[in-house]
């Protein structure tokens, strides 16, 4: 397989469900579930909750019909906690190897340069007891010569107990049993809709597919699929820059409302904060967007009732990633998509045109200097003071809800979110931090 540098793959097991039992030993080997926004249906299970035969997407109520005295522990989406965990998690990984390409929330790559002589098998096992010593949070870890091998390698430490968390694939009768074994479907960069034409022309197998011709291949699919098959052959040939969180061209937050929605005050709100939820990741990002877009929609799948939707458009003389401008923007687009007299499900914000924010052209007419720099120092300190006492700790006044939560308060975002099982956000606010006694 030629001498090439080696890539680990750590993949997070079961990252949400991992992430409350971390803070929740005693549900460790019990049926787990955490749910989608509004607790809708079931976004990800625990071990035990697959074995029980509970799949991705099963509407939370049907559970008690579908497993009858069953105890399944169910919990509200957290993705505070989640993307705080898994950010504690990637610092361990990546003060254990020599450079780090975060993937995902719940994945990344490891570059092993400089680690010849090291016992990479053993430095795996050690590197996943070091994390579930820190955080509680168990991860498989796939090694080899390409990132697609890895990705296989760590399925297989996530499906067999005997590899320790940790599977090396180091030579090419390793590679080649690993690949027999391994369905097309399942191979990182093999779609849904090629899966089908390879299953058609008898491609079962990962193997198979890595034994038809380069040539065939390329002229059959595209180049994504002719490095694919170059990694399942051994050759590393995805660049390093596909492996970084891509910065994307748009921003989106969407959401089903708990009840539907009547008044365009109601749906103002939450509009506001969907707003504000894509300008706070444009800045994440480091980005600002040129256009903003509103929709809104009835409940389709209530045929008594009449139905509308629409979505509106505003282009921004100058491109911003300024909450106060994006929400103003947002509320212009809703005002011209709103009809009174329909019952309304659902409704999103999107964000389009985004640049990075070091490039922005101005309008010459449009454009306040004194202003564009006060609005960015707001949003500088109002992000800090977030990161650091919880979000929407500070929101803009069209963020509140008019509906008033238990404490007499004007309730904010997250609370106006039918989220009954949420667990306490532990390492991101003063007030949910665990106390021992």
């Amino acid at each position: 397989m030629g001498k090439q540098r080696y890539w680990a793959l750590v993949d997070v097991d079961n990252c949400y469900v991992s992430c409350e039992r971390s803070f929740r030993p005693d549900l460790n080997g019990k049926p787990c579930v955490v749910l989608s926004n509004n607790d809708g249906c079931v976004v990800a299970r625990s071990n035990e909750a697959k074995k029980m035969g509970i799949t991705d997407g099963t509407p939370f109520f049907q559970l008690a019909q579908q497993f009858p005295g069953q105890k399944i522990y169910a919990f509200s989406s957290n993705y505070e906690l989640y993307a705080d965990m898994t950010r504690r998690l990637m610092n361990i990984v990546r003060n254990n190897c020599a450079e780090f390409h975060r993937y995902s929330i719940d994945e990344g790559f490891c570059v092993l340069d400089g680690m010849e002589n090291f016992d990479l098998k053993a430095w795996g096992e050690d590197l996943h007891c070091k994390i579930l010593r820190g955080l509680g949070m168990p991860v498989s870890i796939g090694i080899a010569r390409t990132k697609t091998l890895a990705k296989m390698a760590s399925k297989y430490a996530k499906r067999y107990p005997g590899y320790h968390h940790c599977c090396m694939i180091d030579n090419d009768t390793k590679r080649q049993k690993a690949l027999s074994l391994f369905p097309i479907g399942d191979v990182w960069g093999i779609g849904r809709r090629w899966a089908e034409r390879l299953l058609a022309a008898n491609v079962r197998t990962a193997l198979d597919f890595a034994n038809l011709s380069r040539s065939f291949v390329h002229t059959a699919f595209n180049v994504v699929a002719e490095r694919t098959w170059a990694e399942l052959n051994g050759i590393d040939c995805i660049p390093i820059d596909d492996m970084d969180m891509v910065t994307k061209k748009s921003v989106c937050t969407s959401r089903s409302f708990p009840d539907m929605l009547t008044s365009f005050a109601d749906i103002s709100t939450h509009v506001a904060n969907y707003a504000a939820r894509c300008a706070q990741k444009l800045r994440k990002q480091h980005s600002v967007a040129g256009a903003v877009g509103v929709f809104i929609d009835t409940n389709h799948f209530r045929e008594d009732l009449p139905q509308y939707g629409m979505f509106r458009t505003m282009q921004l003389l100058t491109p911003t990633n300024s909450t106060q401008t994006i929400v103003k923007a947002a509320m212009e687009c809703l005002r011209r998509t709103f009809i009174q007299g329909y019952k309304y499900k659902r409704a999103g914000v999107l964000l389009m045109d985004a640049c990075p924010d070091t490039a922005i052209q101005t309008d010459f007419i449009d454009f306040n200097a004194e202003r564009y720099d006060k609005e960015r120092k707001i949003d500088s300190v109002v992000d800090r003071i977030n990161r650091r006492n919880g979000t929407e700790t500070v929101v803009l006044g069209s963020q509140q809800y008019t509906a008033k939560n238990g404490k007499g308060k004007a309730a904010h975002f997250a609370e106006a979110i039918k989220r009954d099982r949420k667990s306490p956000n532990y390492t991101t606010r003063w007030s949910d931090i665990i106390v021992v006694s």
